[in-house]
């Protein structure tokens, strides 16, 4: 078995590339075809645990929820290299699932040669065992101060004599400029595997783009195979970023969750549910004007962080440690995930240089001490009962986490170091209060400030039911149907036979 390769280029960051790749595998898997997603280096602080040859994993959300769609079990070998972004010159880089400190070390430019042979080797063995790799690209293969180096765009795409889409974003403007100018500077080689042109999130009637997709066949010999109207409620969640700053909640605003957006923050994709819940809007602040409406009821979240003691420092400098605490202080919730954990307590600890020391915010009484060695792992496990949670005697009834006691969920973990209690502070009565086993989440002794570990616990549909039961509306919705609608809308709008046609080339 060879499989049949379709790639999904861009002409700029944020064209439309992630989604398309998770449409298309969702598409060709209802085809009936064994379909997986590659992408060969992902740079984002947005990951997911999967298999790998040594157990456990990190690969980039996309690539994941892209397994997912393709009907696949997410694995390593679906996204070989991933930057993970630390500072703005310096990227920790995960190869095949682990931590690699020697190319974290080494300059961009040296690595190519180092994880080409890997990343070759992960795309050849998909490519035997499934009928379909549908890749993903990154940025634009024409940034041709880059192509010496490339291991992501159209090195991979001749390596795989891939069927090669080029994503244009219409609503910026220039999308026809951007596909010739990117086509043109291509060498010869490389333009003759792009075979459709795809105009991604226009507004109006298509049939005011003529002559524009004509002239630009005659240019380059290249079709405009699609044109995607604008659709931002697809349901999911965008790659990188903070992805929907016009979220707007569904009928009248019952609930505002402010989520924190400092300059690493990760893992936002398990955010995404929360915009599906009915009377609730999704805020993101960066300033503490933007947290000062707020009711007690409502709550902020702190959430992962890529460098937490930076980030700490970056929310400090903003004045949104006072916003935050003085929330805290009216009974407002507020909930800490990983990072946003280790903030909320006493004091940060790095004896191995990992991250950095600071002083936490003082919400709970914490200590974390970051350790050498990373956990990644997938996690299960269930919060104490009630009479260990915060709903036992002297919590606050309002607080929204006392719903959860005696709840299971499920989600993953990817950390540094280890949170436990403050020994000086517990010993003068000042407790932090287990909610979870094993060190995954305490709240203070009043019950309104919680950290957990446990990413995706926000994805997980018994939480949710504990947490939104009163508000949703029929069940909760599925990835599945998202993926459905992922994949009905494509068909929809590219152009018959197209898609079919990249697999019998």
């Amino acid at each position: 078995m060879t499989a049949r390769c379709i790639m999904v280029l861009g002409t700029t960051s944020g064209a439309g590339k992630s989604w398309v790749t998770t449409a298309l595998c969702r598409y060709y898997a209802r085809q009936g075809l064994k379909v997986v997603p590659f992408k060969a280096q992902n740079m984002s602080n947005n990951a997911r645990v999967v298999s790998s040859a040594s157990g456990q994993g990190e690969i980039g959300s996309a690539q994941y929820f892209q397994a997912l769609a393709a009907n696949a079990l997410p694995e390593v070998r679906m996204n070989p290299l991933l930057l993970k972004p630390e500072r703005d010159t310096h990227s920790q880089v995960v190869l095949m699932g682990q931590v690699n400190a020697e190319l974290s070390a080494m300059p961009w430019r040296g690595r190519s040669l180092k994880v080409w042979p890997q990343i070759a080797a992960a795309l050849d063995a998909l490519r035997a065992e499934n009928d379909v790799v549908v890749i993903e690209g990154a940025g634009s293969p024409a940034e041709i101060n880059l192509s010496s180096g490339d291991v992501v765009n159209m090195r991979v795409a001749k390596h795989a004599d891939a069927a090669c889409l080029l994503v244009s974003d219409i609503d910026k403007g220039g999308a026809f400029a951007h596909l010739y100018g990117t086509w043109a500077l291509l060498p010869e080689d490389e333009r003759r595997l792009i075979k459709g042109f795809v105009l991604n999130k226009f507004r109006g009637d298509a049939s005011l783009l003529s002559p524009a997709p004509e002239r630009l066949q005659e240019l380059t010999g290249v079709p405009t195979v699609a044109v995607l109207p604008m659709w931002q409620q697809h349901g999911l969640p965008e790659e990188d970023g903070v992805f929907d700053d016009r979220s707007v909640s569904r009928g009248s605003v019952e609930l505002t969750v402010a989520v924190v957006a400092y300059p690493r923050m990760s893992n936002l994709d398990e955010f995404q549910p929360l915009k599906n819940i009915p009377g609730l809007k999704l805020q993101w602040v960066r300033s503490p004007g933007e947290l000062a409406g707020l009711k007690p009821t409502d709550w902020i979240i702190l959430p992962g962080s890529k460098h937490t003691s930076g980030d700490l420092a970056w929310l400090r400098a903003q004045g949104l440690d006072a916003a935050v605490a003085g929330h805290a202080a009216q009974g407002g919730a507020v909930l800490g995930v990983c990072g946003g954990l280790q903030m909320l307590g006493e004091a940060l600890i790095d004896p191995h240089g990992i991250d950095g020391n600071a002083p936490g915010l003082g919400l709970l009484p914490l200590v974390t001490v970051f350790a050498e060695d990373k956990t990644v792992r997938h996690t299960a496990t269930r919060f104490f009962p009630e009479s260990r949670s915060p709903a036992r005697e002297g919590a606050q009834d309002s607080s929204p986490w006392a719903a959860l006691a005696g709840v299971s969920v499920a989600g993953y973990e990817i950390h540094h170091g280890q949170t436990a209690p403050h020994a000086a502070m517990a010993a003068s009565g000042n407790v932090a209060c287990a909610v979870l086993p094993d060190g995954l989440g305490w709240t203070n002794p009043q019950g309104n400030v919680l950290g957990v570990y446990l990413h995706g616990m926000l994805e997980d549909a018994a939480v949710l039911q504990a947490l939104f039961g009163g508000r949703l509306q029929g069940p909760v919705p599925t990835l599945d149907r998202v993926f459905d609608g992922l994949a009905d809308y494509i068909g929809q709008h590219f152009a018959p036979g197209v898609l079919g046609g990249f697999l019998t080339r």
